[in-house]
């Protein structure tokens, strides 16, 4: 039971509410026959550090402010690191029988005897926030730290199972026992932990080099020695069903893994090099399976014309950008949005890399002669509402999508060009008819990802010359112009960044601009048009980002094309 002198005097210590506003919680409180932490809980007086102070303070136990500085290697290592990231805890220091473990929940009893039992030792609960805690996780259990001694004992030590078949001694992806299965293990949780996309496993003539692919940036994460290189490259193929025999040819895999109580497909390719086998896992967060519009285009204005385009029972909608640049994910948006049960949706995708329930996904299969035409054609007899098209490669695909766009279809596609007005001369260039295009089109879109700025971390600054002659040259007033960054932290790895969101680039087609497509008018000229119409362009969006704190100018430069509009 919590003591309520506790949580006053704590309260009143740490200032958390002024005399009035205790004074009113505890009026409240006696009036409802609650206790005060309860009315403060109910009503979400204090943020979450505060509600923890006070159930510390009221059970006798002392509350930190944790860091990753603060926690002893060693005593951290005492408890694993999947049981720390399922109960949010980590061991702190060992005082002779007594062991020190930060805690979320430090009343937690069957938490805390689990550890007594494994160490030995008299736990000691420490109380602190979440997220320090699952900051100090990641710092003493990344994939640099685990891996230290399990790549030592790689050099040190020869497995005395040498020799046999290798589907004998690489069995498991979650072998406790083998030092290659623990390793890959670490590799890939360590990359999850990160929020990396992709896994590059690269050989050199030296070491092997493992990095992730976090916010669209490869980051080096660690070496592999080169006596563990066929090893590694082997389990990695055994687990993900490819051909370990066959080191000639690029190959395809598969492989689904649980991390921290989520559910993870990685999809894996091999490519033969003058070096040896590179391997990369693409992630793909099983979970993720709701896509919501709201979350994915957060400009109102963007999502309001998002919507409007795909209201129309027919025509066809591109999206167009570079590789990585999240047209997927923004398709799939697009596609919850339209799954209301009362249409017939069906995609062809190349490959389909999540599944969405309600709608029909079929996979390109060039081997067995399913191309994306032939899978169209089929389609096409299948009675759909709603086709996706993983993306335009030629005239026949092109010719297709039109004609389904024309007989009462709406088409989603995706192409690369480097702005919207590129999607429109693409087409063209393809072989499509002006007047074909014209009348079939209802927007363009490109887009692409920038890298948003740590909240933890996040600094304004003044702007200096150079930077307010890139805003004078837009057009944009900087006058008291205070722009944002990250000056690196725990919780993004010393980037400045974390996360990262779309800018669009939204063409809607209007009267003017079909008759421009039937001229066959130049892209800039189509281009110029459409922002005299209300579209603001990459470069447009990108300024308001940086404006507004989201993101910085040195990453506007690195993903949009800073010339022209």
């Amino acid at each position: 039971m919590q003591n309520e002198n506790a949580t006053i005097a704590c309260i009143k210590k740490y200032n958390m509410l002024d005399e009035k506003g205790l004074a009113d919680v505890q009026l409240r409180s006696g009036q409802a026959g609650k206790s005060v932490l309860n009315i403060i809980k109910e009503e979400k007086l204090l943020g979450e550090d505060d509600v923890l102070k006070i159930v510390a303070a009221g059970q006798n136990i002392e509350f930190i402010n944790l860091s990753p500085d603060d926690v002893d290697p060693m005593a951290a290592h005492m408890i694993p690191d999947d049981m720390c990231n399922e109960h949010t805890l980590v061991g702190v220091k060992l005082d002779g029988k007594n062991f020190y473990v930060a805690m979320s929940s430090p009343m937690n009893l069957a938490v805390r005897n689990q550890i007594e039992i494994r160490s030995g030792c008299k736990v000691v609960p420490m109380a602190a926030v979440p997220a320090a805690i699952k900051s100090a996780i990641r710092y003493h259990f990344n994939v640099q730290n685990v891996t230290k001694q399990t790549i030592a004992s790689m050099r040190l030590k020869k497995d005395p199972k040498a020799g046999k078949a290798e589907k004998d001694i690489l069995k498991d992806l979650q072998s406790d026992t083998d030092p290659i299965s623990n390793l890959v293990s670490s590799i890939i949780s360590g990359a999850i932990d990160a929020g990396a996309s992709d896994i590059h496993v690269e050989p050199q003539e030296s070491d092997m080099k493992v990095r992730y692919r976090i916010d669209g940036v490869m980051h080096k994460e660690i070496d592999i020695p080169n006596s563990a290189q066929s090893e590694v490259l082997s389990h990695i193929k055994i687990i993900a069903n490819m051909d370990i025999s066959e080191k000639r040819l690029p190959q395809d895999g598969h492989l689904g893994v649980t991390n921290n109580g989520r559910e993870y497909d990685l999809r894996v390719s091999s490519l033969p090099s003058v070096t040896g086998e590179k391997i990369v896992l693409r992630i793909l967060d099983k979970s993720s399976s709701k896509w919501s519009l709201d979350d994915i285009v957060t400009s109102k204005q963007n999502n309001q014309t998002f919507r409007r385009l795909i209201e129309n029972p027919s025509g066809m909608v591109l999206l167009t950008g570079p590789t990585g640049s999240g047209k997927t994910t923004t398709l799939y948006s697009l596609l919850q949005l339209l799954n209301t049960g009362h249409k017939n949706i069906v995609t062809v995708e190349d490959p389909v890399e999540y599944r969405l329930e309600g709608i029909t996904q079929v996979q390109i299969n060039n081997r067995a002669g399913l191309t994306f035409a032939s899978a169209l054609r089929s389609i096409l007899r299948q009675d759909p509402d709603i086709i996706l098209i993983g993306e335009i490669r030629d005239l026949e695909t092109a010719e297709i999508a039109v004609s389904a766009a024309m007989t009462g279809h709406l088409v989603l596609c995706t192409l690369h060009t480097n702005d919207a007005a590129g999607a429109i001369s693409r087409f063209l260039n393809l072989g499509i008819p002006p007047f074909m295009l014209a009348s079939s089109l209802l927007g363009s879109v490109a887009q692409r990802l920038i890298r948003t700025c740590c909240d933890k971390c996040k600094q304004p600054y003044p702007a200096d010359k150079s930077q307010l002659d890139v805003f004078k040259n837009a057009g944009i007033d900087q006058s008291k112009m205070t722009l944002y960054k990250g000056d690196g932290c725990d919780k993004c790895s010393g980037t400045g960044y974390r996360g990262r969101k779309g800018i669009y680039e939204i063409l809607p087609i209007s009267k003017n601009l079909r008759n421009m497509i039937i001229a066959n008018k130049s892209d800039s000229q189509v281009k110029e048009a459409a922002i005299s119409e209300g579209m603001k362009t990459l470069k447009m969006n990108g300024f308001d980002d940086v404006i507004a704190g989201r993101t910085t100018i040195e990453e506007m430069w690195r993903v949009v094309d800073m010339g022209g509009n």
